[in-house]
């Protein structure tokens, strides 16, 4: 059970980079249906079908490089659903076997619904807060496969630290920092607005006055979100939000780290504390590096897969101040 998590929650990693990727590649509408592509189960490439699939979406003309890469997305979600329906199933047969039940059966109903909002993304053209929602869907499923499998792992919280209970509700506020900023992250990557500012450390000339907090999470009408739909002032705003989040969160979590490591008088607890220091840092330089290389693919992929990184550091934190046994 605990290896078939395993692959399961390295399955979901792979779907949460592919995602990113395909965000970032402009394919989100590489395929104009869903759960197929054109009407077909693969990317049409025989000039017949591409012929038959323009024929049926003539105002997307079949882009081959950006259907394949969300193709491959979805076919590996497809899978990962697969996989925790099997947690599940197995789950419900050895019950009796102390097997955890409400973490599985809360699986199925997160891939469930992270399915549909993968089916409003491309029905519904990319509108931005579905986009986010399905973003902050994947780093969930990711999250509780995680928690799942340190639930199946048999450890007991090192002796001597008594001290720690008083951190963890430290620890839960660290981790809602995080979570409130990869929202934050998705909006701005929902909206296009990851090159609004290209200068460091803030943003271009009079930043402040060109500040605009309700047009900026304000969610606008539109017939196709592709793009983005809101004014340079907008993204702007949803930007400089995001880089301010980024402070608060480093600020918070180097001080929750020190107080951890100071705390800890156990291994296990201080490699936490600097596994904590080090995903951190090696976030705020990806985040860094996309304003400075003008958001380069690569840079851009790890920095979403290093927030998932530093979100499961977070969980494993909670969960290890918390549990019992």
């Amino acid at each position: 059970m605990r290896k078939l998590v395993l692959a399961a929650l390295l399955l979901a990693f792979v779907v949460v980079i592919l995602g990113a990727y395909t965000r970032l590649t402009d394919a989100g509408l590489g395929c104009p249906d869903w759960p197929g592509c054109y009407g077909f189960l693969h990317v049409p490439m025989h000039d017949e079908h591409v012929e038959l699939a323009e024929a049926a979406f003539p105002e997307r003309p079949v882009e081959a490089h950006k259907a394949w890469n969300e193709m491959i997305h979805r076919y590996f979600a497809g899978a990962l659903g697969l996989v925790i329906l099997a947690i599940f199933l197995i789950s419900l047969i050895k019950r009796a076997h102390h097997r955890p039940l409400k973490l599985p059966f809360l699986l199925v109903g997160l891939v469930t619904f992270q399915a549909m909002l993968g089916m409003w993304t491309v029905t519904m053209n990319l509108m931005p807060l579905v986009v986010m929602g399905h973003l902050l869907g994947g780093f969930t499923v990711l999250s509780c496969l995680f928690l799942l499998l340190l639930r199946l792992t048999p450890y007991r919280i090192p002796g001597g630290d008594p001290g720690l209970r008083r951190l963890a509700g430290f620890a839960l506020l660290g981790l809602l920092i995080v979570i409130g900023q990869i929202a934050l992250g998705g909006w701005v990557s929902a909206n296009y607005a990851a090159l609004a500012c290209t200068e460091l450390p803030v943003c271009e000339t009079n930043w402040l006055q060109r500040l605009d907090l309700p047009g900026a999470y304000s969610v606008v009408a539109a017939d196709n979100y592709e793009f983005g739909t809101h004014d340079y002032d907008e993204r702007m705003t949803m930007h400089i939000m995001h880089r301010f989040g980024a402070l608060l969160t480093f600020v918070y979590l180097c001080w929750f780290a020190s107080r951890l490591y100071k705390a800890a008088s156990s291994s296990l607890f201080r490699k936490l504390a600097v596994v904590l220091v080090l995903v951190l840092g090696l976030q705020v330089a990806l985040g860094v590096g996309n304003v400075v290389f003008s958001l380069p693919i690569a840079i851009a992929v790890a920095h979403n897969a290093v927030g998932a990184c530093l979100l499961l550091t977070l969980v494993m934190i909670n969960y290890t101040l918390l549990r019992k046994t």
